[in-house]
């Protein structure tokens, strides 16, 4: 197996709520276009999901005043259901979701293949506030 050059993000969030209901809010278009977002001046205006190995998923994430947009998406490689999800995005990079069970609490680790053009520390807190979000939106429920 040949050794490769990326750098691996990883960032994660202990979630004060059941690995049901975490899994529920990670995964279902209507709870994911409340939390995907690194920031209150960003929203996500759309998201697809088909949770399953060979599904595909695609979010459209938007500034709020409209100045810039992106599609965020790509295909499930394995889905484990409340344990673990991996995907490919669309330029290739892989992405790991491991789902720990803590007795009523959850940890979420997400890892993923840096991309060449933001800071690596950029994208890492870019990615953190997203899952910042999220725990505080599931808490929320």
């Amino acid at each position: 197996m040949a050794t490769s050059d990326k750098t691996i993000i990883t960032v994660e969030a202990t979630v004060n709520a059941p690995v049901e209901k975490v899994w529920e809010a990670w995964s279902s278009p209507e709870h994911i276009v409340k939390w995907n977002s690194a920031s209150d001046d960003w929203h996500t205006t759309k998201a697809e999901n088909d949770l399953r190995t060979g599904g595909a998923f695609s979010s459209r994430m938007e500034a709020k005043d409209g100045s810039f947009g992106f599609d965020f998406g790509g295909v499930y490689d394995e889905v484990k259901e409340h344990e673990l999800i991996t995907y490919t995005l669309g330029d290739e990079r892989k992405v790991e979701i491991h789902f720990k069970d803590l007795g009523g609490k959850t940890l979420v680790t997400e890892s993923f293949d840096a991309e060449g053009t933001n800071p690596v520390e950029m994208q890492r807190s870019g990615w953190q506030a997203i899952m910042d979000s999220f725990k505080k939106y599931t808490e929320s429920l």
